[in-house]
Parts: C-alpha cells; sequence; structure tokens
C-alpha cells in the first residue's frame, strides 16, 4: 500500500479524543477520513457517521479502522470491518471475552487483512529496555501494584461495571499487557480474591497471584478507589537486584540506580507506527497472553460482594 493509508475511527470518547486522534494527526502514516459514534461526538472537520454501516455506504474510501468503542460491542463492529477488507486495530481489552477475540483472528487471517490487538502500555519508554535487561537475568518474583481513581480516570463510564465491562481490570490489563511482554515463560493464575459492588458486575478491587513455568510467583493488587497519589508500578527482583517500572511503564529503574533516556515520542504515537507497520508487511499481531490472564482470574477467583459503588 502506497500513500496515507486512509483511517476511520469507530467511537468517539475519552480514550479516543485523549489519544488516538492526537497520535493519527501527528502520523504522517495515516489520514483520517471518517468517525464513527452513536452519540453524537464528533472531530471538527471529519465525516462523521451514526454506523459503520452508514460510513461502508457513503463514498468515502477507508483503508483501516481504529476501533475505540467499549468491549462489549467490539466484536460485532470489528467483525464488520473485516468483513469489508479493512485492517482494524483493537484498542485494549481487544473484546469482551476470549472466545470473541479468537475469532476476530481467524476472520482477519480468513480475509488476509491486518488485525492488531493493541496494548498502548507495551509502548511505554521504558518497557523495551526492561525487557532488554531482563533478558539475561534470573528472575525471582514480581510485585505488581496498580492503583489509581475510576472517579478521575473513567468519569462516567456505566459500561465499565457492566458484564464485559472489565471493572479494576480495564487499567489492570495494561500491567498484565507489560510482565507477559517483558517475562519470559508463561504466566498461570493461582488464585484471586475480587471485590465486587453489589450494585456491579465487575470488580473494583482485588489481588491476583500468579506464577509462571518456572515456579516464579507474581503478586498483583489491584485498587479502583485509589485516593491521593496515582500509581502504576512493577517491581522485578532478579539475581543482579530489583528493576522497577513506574508511571505505567514509563519510567524504567536498574538496580544501579540508572534511568535510561526515553526511546519513542509516547504510547499511542508508537502503536500507530507499529500498526502502519502492519499494514504495509499484511501482517496481524493477536497477542491474547494479557486478555487470557484476566479469564483466568474470574475463573479461578473467588469473588467477594463489598459496599455499592456510587459515583
Amino acid at each position: 500500500m502506497s500513500g496515507a493509508i486512509r483511517l476511520a475511527v469507530i467511537g468517539l470518547g475519552k480514550i479516543a479524543r485523549d489519544q488516538h486522534l492526537p497520535a493519527i494527526a501527528s502520523s504522517d502514516a495515516f489520514e483520517l477520513v471518517a468517525t464513527v459514534s452513536r452519540d453524537g461526538a464528533r472531530s471538527d472537520g471529519i465525516p462523521h457517521f451514526e454506523e459503520v454501516g452508514d460510513l461502508a455506504e457513503s463514498n468515502i474510501g477507508v483503508d483501516a479502522v481504529s476501533v475505540c468503542t467499549p468491549p462489549q460491542v467490539r466484536r460485532a463492529v470489528a467483525q464488520a470491518a473485516l468483513a469489508r477488507g479493512w485492517h482494524v486495530l483493537l484498542e485494549k481489552p481487544p473484546a469482551a471475552t476470549l472466545g470473541e477475540a479468537e475469532a476476530l483472528r481467524d476472520l482477519a487471517c480468513a480475509r488476509e487483512t491486518t488485525l492488531f490487538a493493541s496494548w498502548h502500555s507495551r509502548h511505554a519508554a521504558g518497557v523495551a529496555p526492561a525487557r532488554a535487561w531482563l533478558a539475561d537475568r534470573e528472575i525471582r518474583s514480581v510485585r505488581i501494584a496498580w492503583r489509581e481513581d475510576v472517579r478521575v480516570w473513567h468519569p462516567g463510564q456505566a459500561w465499565i461495571w457492566q458484564p464485559g465491562g472489565f471493572g479494576v481490570f480495564d487499567p489492570g490489563i495494561n500491567a498484565l499487557s507489560i510482565i507477559t511482554h517483558i517475562l519470559p515463560r508463561p504466566l498461570f493464575v493461582t488464585a484471586a480474591d475480587l471485590e465486587v459492588p453489589e450494585n456491579c458486575a465487575a470488580p473494583i478491587a482485588g489481588t491476583v497471584s500468579m506464577c509462571d513455568s518456572a515456579g516464579v510467583n507474581v503478586a498483583m493488587e489491584l485498587d479502583f478507589l485509589q485516593q491521593g497519589p496515582q500509581s502504576w508500578d512493577i517491581a522485578i527482583e532478579t539475581d543482579a537486584g530489583t528493576l522497577r517500572l513506574a508511571k505505567g511503564g514509563a519510567e524504567v529503574s536498574f538496580p544501579d540506580g540508572r534511568q535510561p533516556p526515553a526511546e519513542n515520542d509516547g504510547e499511542y504515537p508508537a502503536l500507530y507506527a507499529h500498526y502502519a507497520e502492519l499494514i504495509r508487511a499484511g501482517e496481524s499481531d493477536v497477542d491474547l497472553a494479557p486478555l487470557r490472564i484476566v479469564a483466568d482470574a474470574f475463573l479461578k477467583g473467588r469473588h467477594r460482594q463489598v459496599a455499592a459503588f456510587i459515583e
């Protein structure tokens, strides 16, 4: 494919406005040609449609889409796009269930179109240096603390508490996307304790215990009601000391105190650079390891009812 990739953004919620649209605007690889949203949100000067079918029936040429809807409707939207031969980027999590994500992967393969199950936190500045440093180390334990205030980061987003909305795992899956990328062996959930508000279908806090195939313990703490300082931290103890990732992977500290400079312009610009590379190469990137861990935590977890969540 030569020239700019003609891109439509489907779903214009907070993440699309805050991250996707600015990243697309700064990219030479993409041209934003349309937006789709049922709630009336739109980008100034860009053709807008309420349904994917309306876009398909227009005279606008589309090569690719970015699907930024809530996960509960993501499969249907992505399926319609893939059926039309459009390349598809899925905001995380890629779907509401593993089965949906696997079906989209198979459809993209059959249609010979690119499917990118994107994990933006893997493109945080500290992740690549951390992965390279850990490659030659013996890992002894991992601790994850992901604590943020849902009222600050997800205001008014009722879908996050509904079935398929993930609750605290919506941010927590970012941590899982990092550790499944930088650790050398697959992870398995051994136990989970999930706190579910009495008026919600998804957890608001919890812990997840994991181990890798060599028996290394990985402990995760999640809290969606954190007040004061927010924390998105990972500490990995190795035979050469403790490596620390902070601010969601944006900062890495090696045991000797070194902090390497950032090697990219931000998570979402790097995400779109990778999306363009995949399309040009005719390839897909559909790693479902983070989603599988969330599914296993729901399956193996103890679900405890706690006080109602009132925004």
